[in-house]
């Protein structure tokens, strides 16, 4: 009897178990172990880059890391890093609550010239407007929150409403096939069909609301936070204590990107069941 003939490889499983020289190849998909490979080769490759810096106004890992003990040990920098994170995460529900409410308005044409004008504020700096924040709002947790709040919000809206403005017209006439009325068509395609969009866009703002933060803190310094400690720093030209800071408020940042991650990946599972289908 003759032997089963060799079932040739796909191109796509050729790409998915190919070499790590396949790394520098376009188009290739690498195995999870590959890329864990990879990602440690780039992370020794920088600490041996930093280390061996030319520039010496640059702190050395070691320097950073000893200014990173001392700041959490004698300065207080796990409070005021408490302090600044739980600042962010309430600017950023405010702002995404505010965001979306204008994105999903966008099915309604007499709402489309408002939000994109208001998606243009995000060409305008906050350095301007703080004036104009103070004398409408007062100083304070207030103007401090406002201000962020508006940073965050021009861009979140800028996204999520291209996000409506992308779905299927497809999907809105399958929905209306199945006879439901215009409002649920919005519930169903636009709110509940973007939930995954929504999230995705929420974790790129949290990283904008951070970037806004050392600004924010620097202009209402009364409640502190890291960015008035990063400031301290800065003018005193401690480049291992600010080194530090911004390490730390990196690795916070990354810790509320994978919280995000989980949670919408709990929410909407269907979006990462799609991801691996493909």
């Amino acid at each position: 009897m003759s032997s089963p003939a060799t079932v040739p490889a796909t191109p796509v499983q050729n790409k998915r178990h190919g070499s790590l020289l396949q790394a520098f190849s376009p188009n290739k998909i690498l195995s999870p172990t590959a890329m864990k490979i990879i990602i440690a080769i780039q992370v020794v490759a920088f600490f041996i880059i930093w280390s061996a810096s030319p520039f010496n106004v640059l702190p050395k890992p070691g320097d950073t890391f000893a200014a990173l003990q001392n700041l959490w040990a004698n300065q207080g920098l796990g409070r005021e890093l408490l302090t600044s994170f739980m600042f962010n995460v309430k600017a950023l529900l405010v702002a995404s609550l505010i965001s979306l409410g204008f994105a999903y308005l966008t099915v309604m044409p007499f709402f489309r010239p408002l939000v994109s004008a208001l998606s243009k504020g995000r060409f305008l700096s906050l350095v301007g407007f703080s004036v104009l924040f103070t004398l409408a709002l007062g100083g304070g947790s207030t103007l401090k929150m406002s201000l962020l709040v508006f940073g965050m919000t021009v861009f979140f809206l800028t996204s999520m409403a291209s996000v409506v403005a992308e779905i299927p017209k497809s999907e809105f006439d399958y929905a209306r096939t199945l006879r439901m009325s215009e409002w649920r068509v919005v519930w169903e395609v636009v709110i509940l069909g973007t939930a995954d969009k929504a999230f995705e866009v929420m974790r790129q703002n949290a990283a904008i609301g951070w970037m806004m933060l050392t600004m924010v803190e620097g202009i209402v310094r009364a409640e502190g936070g890291v960015g008035v400690m990063l400031l301290n720093q800065q003018k005193y030209m401690k480049l291992s204590e600010v080194f530090a800071i911004q390490l730390t408020i990196l690795l916070v940042g990354l810790f509320q990107d994978s919280i995000i991650g989980l949670i919408r990946r709990f929410v909407c599972p269907y979006a990462y069941l799609t991801l691996e289908r493909k």
